[in-house]
């Protein structure tokens, strides 16, 4: 039996619009979009122009960094548009969809019998080599590197977050094939982490080193399951997978076709119907949630990490849910000044810690500006990691490598902050501090 690890610090947020344990299938969208946007340090190079016919899991554009790294499409099609921002810089591609899919013909390898570097091979001629995340930084994990373990978190501890048991009931066997894939990518441990009490059959998955959680949010963050199990040292590397893309790489291990289907979950007070939705990776926004009403914000992610996506847009590659809450662009007279019971506050401020179990229909508001940056011990009673984050990201405003070496910038990403960020009264953004800390690392080192 596995040893539990109980996290005291941290914060749960009842939000309301949480979804129907329900499954539906939606429709086929009009266009898919791969985007170079939802990766950390990748420099595109387009393979593809408009008007090219590609096959799901062909090239449309590589690393410049790492030739070897290959986005590929989603679904069969039409390459439809190249869209660009400033500068020319490339936000996306999109392909319309065939009625018809026809996925790209992989040479698929046995993991038990095959070398390593076919199986490396395999996932990056796939395009799924780029669902692996190397830590430190947060990035696309390098092929050549040999990390000293392999972390997946089989829970989400977010708001309104998806629960996988439910979600990927029927994967148990591209998993079990996923995690021993995995297993032969490194010669140290592949662990796997789930919530105690709802473990599932994750617990019954053979060939890792198998954890159980309990406690509040980020409790959930793979970054503090590390923390807990095996702490990044300088030097050390570690990858991490999303328990979603261990099934699909297992899928295509077993079935030896490339398919990025996947179940989401669409959430948030402004949804009409919360419930869980069948994707492909990277559909239209719209396909998946219809015509959004005004005054709503569409996040793809979760309500503290996700990036707020525009109605016509495309769901990001990192994304399980997309959440839907209101705009912050009401504002309220005095609103310091009533008891507001339907706010909620982390501190006794509002009469609202009076009713714990209450669901909240937050929004985007932030009730008030960006304002000095004191250091005041909040943020450490909310991250369950030895980490000091004031004097963190005051060395990352300073841009002084050897003090956010020192603090623990090797441990942590953006995500691990964002419930900080949530509580901090200064209004900082935190996580945006940093991600620009962390790139520099990456550019000195």
């Amino acid at each position: 039996m596995s040893k539990n690890i109980n996290l005291r610090k941290g914060l749960d947020i009842n939000l309301a619009g949480k979804a129907e344990l329900r499954v539906e299938n939606a429709p086929m969208a009009k266009s898919y979009a791969v985007s170079p946007l939802d990766y950390e340090n990748v420099t595109p190079k387009l393979l593809v122009k408009v008007g090219d016919k590609v096959e799901a899991g062909a090239a449309l554009f590589f690393d410049k960094n790492n030739p070897r790294i290959l986005f590929t499409s989603p679904v069969s099609g039409v390459v439809s548009a190249i869209n660009r921002g400033e500068k020319r810089k490339l936000l996306n591609v999109a392909v319309e969809p065939d009625q018809e899919q026809v996925a790209k013909a992989i040479k698929v390898v046995d993991p038990a019998k095959a070398e390593r570097s076919e199986i490396v091979e395999m996932l990056l001629e796939s395009g799924l080599w780029t669902r692996i995340v190397e830590r430190p930084y947060g990035v696309i994990a390098n092929p050549d590197a040999q990390p000293k373990a392999i972390f997946v978190s089989a829970f989400d501890s977010a708001p309104l977050a998806p629960d996988y048991n439910f979600a990927l009931a029927s994967e148990r066997e591209n998993i079990e094939a996923g995690m021993a894939l995995l297993s032969r990518l490194t010669e140290g441990k592949v662990h796997l982490s789930a919530r105690k009490g709802a473990e599932g059959f994750m617990s019954e998955i053979k060939g890792v080193e198998y954890h159980t959680f309990s406690g509040k949010h980020p409790v959930g963050n793979v970054g503090v399951q590390i923390h807990h199990i095996d702490r990044i040292a300088k030097g050390d590397i570690v990858w991490t997978v999303n328990i979603q893309d261990v099934a699909i790489i297992g899928r295509m291990v077993r079935t030896g076709k490339f398919d990025m289907s996947k179940t989401i979950v669409v959430a948030g007070s402004e949804a009409e119907k919360p419930c869980y939705k069948r994707i492909i990776a990277g559909a239209a926004v719209e396909s998946i949630i219809g015509k959004v009403k005004e005054n709503v914000r569409v996040i793809s992610g979760n309500a503290l990490t996700g990036r707020t996506t525009a109605a016509d847009g495309y769901i990001a590659a990192d994304a399980n849910m997309i959440t839907l809450l209101p705009e912050g662009n009401v504002y309220e007279l005095l609103g310091w000044a009533m008891p507001r019971f339907h706010r909620f506050s982390v501190s006794r401020a509002y009469f609202s810690w009076l009713c714990p179990k209450k669901e909240y229909k937050l929004d985007t508001n932030l009730n008030g500006g960006e304002r000095p940056f004191v250091v005041t011990g909040l943020y450490e009673n909310y991250l369950p990691m030895d980490v000091y984050v004031a004097y963190l990201l005051k060395a990352c405003l300073v841009k002084d490598l050897d003090k956010m070496e020192n603090l623990g910038l090797y441990e942590v990403l953006p995500e691990d902050l964002a419930l900080c960020e949530f509580v901090d009264p200064s209004k900082i953004e935190m996580q945006q501090i940093l991600r620009d800390g962390i790139n520099l690392m990456i550019k000195e080192s």
